[in-house]
């Protein structure tokens, strides 16, 4: 096991700027003349400066990842990103690989293609962090190539941007059996499994029995990626398998299970209906209320959760897409910072992980504990109560209410959700309508007026967009970090007395897609907007195309939805 240490950066600088050693060269021949000095004082100072530098130490090169080292712009940080896959994956367009209509190389970046043009010095190394000691700052690696090659990076901060891993649920036999949908290659494996199920099922020697179960392709998972699957597998089957595979066109079958009573269910229930519509009338055999308890090399057992029956299902293909579980290193992590209870790392709403000073966690694998307005109620009250008079009139309170709906963004969604114009609604509602403008409130009342508020807080979903967000909110930070050092404290900061100048981050949604196949998107979009049709495919088109994170992979998805409208998908196994 290495260190990366002082030696190592130094050899670095020597090999990326040669001067340096012609510099010190000269120096130590001359005996320090004037001249020599001269020619190295402005190499020693950038050495000296590049000493000076703090170290951050990036895990991961997803959503969360690739959003802070685009966005980071301080050049006062020496950068290292350390992951198992050198490149940015845009995944929401991992179901069209599956199948052919975009190719797995037209959704991934290199990562050093993104970093490179940067003027914050960052290093990339092929690698797996199989362990995190917080107490001495140091990160353990594995190498991906050779799996006794181990070393440690020492950091000044840790920003942990890991993702997380398929949630199996313990179910047996699912690891063993399932495919998966999360990583590129797991689209690469699907795609050529599916062509082989066609390929093995038209052999002459196969009976007819065993050539209907290969066709059976079963789906487990009714949210956005399952049923974006399903959909683009059905398409890939209808419009160009059935034509190479004449002999085998009646033979074909897609289930989707689910366990809920509705697939897509965190979408508006107009676009569940739809869809749910949609699916029936393409044929797709969709099973809502059915769990999966068993999984062997050819069949799979379900349990219907209202009957407690159960049933199997014979299978050709079975794609595993039920959620996420936090990876083992996570895991460990978290014994060690007394989190133990807990389902994902926890984060105050500046992304610092609770129990730690630098180390950051974003993306899949933390979550923000939201602070609580009870908790910090007679604090509120007092900092609104600006000529103390124990009361709080509507006026004061209105007052304070932008900053107290920054740090507690429940405030805003409760009025939001209660259709309130103001807060003297809010008033009247706990004194009743006699409140007016100059009506105060006590402490009590108060309490009263706010006691529903924190019922309204709610975890942010685990998707691309949250973590991007939370990738680029960070390296805004990072990129500012040199004027406020202090950390972030105290439950709520006033303008009068001086706000914190970082603002908590604050995840705005912008809108999904669900695509349904058949050049149909479901779109639901802020302010309750929902289109479903041709028109929401456009949509979907210029969105994931504006959204790539380079010109070259821009280029190279729209050329291949341009080839697959002219030509058709391609069903070669390469």
């Amino acid at each position: 096991m290495r260190t990366i240490n002082l030696y190592e950066r130094f050899s670095r600088r020597f090999r990326e700027r040669p001067y340096l050693s012609v510099a010190l060269f000269v120096t130590s021949v001359s005996g320090g003349g004037l001249v020599a000095y001269s020619e190295a004082n402005k190499p020693d100072e950038l050495l000296a400066a590049d000493i000076k530098k703090k170290r951050v130490v990036v895990l991961g090169t997803g959503w969360a990842g690739t959003s802070f080292l685009r966005n980071l712009k301080n050049p006062s940080y020496d950068v290292q990103v350390i992951s198992p896959r050198n490149y940015f994956a845009f995944t929401p367009l991992l179901p069209s690989v599956t199948v052919g209509t975009v190719e797995a190389r037209s959704v991934v970046e290199p990562i050093r293609n993104i970093v490179r043009k940067k003027n914050v010095n960052v290093d990339y190394f092929e690698a797996e962090c199989f362990k995190i000691d917080a107490q001495n700052k140091k990160v353990y690696c594995r190498s991906t190539k050779n799996q006794e090659e181990e070393f440690v990076v020492d950091y000044d901060y840790l920003v942990v941007a890991m993702g997380a891993r398929v949630n199996t649920f313990n179910t047996p036999g699912v690891e063993e059996n399932c495919l998966y949908l999360k990583e590129v290659e797991d689209a690469q494996k699907i795609r050529r499994k599916v062509i082989d199920c066609f390929e093995k099922a038209n052999l002459p020697n196969i009976s007819d029995e065993e050539r209907k179960r290969m066709l059976q392709f079963v789906v487990v998972g009714g949210g956005p990626t399952g049923v974006e699957f399903a959909a683009e597998l059905h398409d890939f089957v209808s419009e160009d398998l059935v034509k190479l595979y004449p002999a085998v066109k009646g033979l074909v079958k897609i289930s989707l299970l689910e366990a809920t009573d509705h697939i897509l269910n965190m979408f508006d229930k107009r676009i569940t209906t739809f869809a749910e519509e949609k699916f029936h009338r393409d044929g797709i055999d969709l099973k809502t209320g059915s769990m999966v308890v068993k999984v062997t090399d050819k069949e799979i057992s379900t349990k219907e959760r209202k009957s407690g029956e159960v049933s199997t299902i014979p299978y050709g293909m079975a794609v595993w897409s039920t959620g996420i579980a936090t990876r083992p290193v996570v895991m460990d992590f978290m014994k060690q910072i007394g989190q133990v209870n807990r389902r994902v790392l926890a984060t105050d709403e500046w992304l610092r992980v609770e129990g730690t000073n630098n180390i950051y966690a974003l993306g899949d694998c933390a979550t923000i504990n939201q602070r609580k307005v009870m908790e910090d109620i007679s604090a509120i009250f007092k900092k609104a109560d600006q000529d103390n008079s124990g009361t709080l009139t509507v006026k004061e309170f209105q007052g304070a209410l932008n900053d107290i709906c920054d740090r507690y963004p429940q405030v805003s969604l409760y009025l939001k959700n209660k259709n309130m114009s103001g807060i003297v609604d809010l008033l009247k509602e706990s004194k009743g309508d006699a409140a007016k403008e100059s009506a105060a409130l006590s402490i009590e009342e108060f309490k009263k007026a706010l006691s529903q508020v924190d019922s309204q807080m709610k975890n942010l979903p685990a998707t691309a967009q949250v973590a991007a967000q939370q990738g680029s909110y960070l390296a805004d930070c990072f990129n500012r970090m040199d004027e406020c050092e202090k950390k972030p404290e105290g439950p709520i900061r006033f303008r009068e007395s001086g706000r914190h100048r970082f603002r908590p981050f604050r995840y705005k949604h912008l809108g999904q897609f669900a695509p349904l196949g058949g050049e149909q998107t479901a779109a639901q979009l802020p302010g309750d907007w929902v289109s479903i049709g041709h028109s929401s495919q456009w949509l979907w088109y210029s969105v994931y195309a504006s959204k790539q994170v380079s010109w070259r992979t821009r280029s190279l998805v729209v050329s291949d939805w341009i080839r697959r409208f002219i030509f058709g998908r391609d069903s070669s196994q390469i």
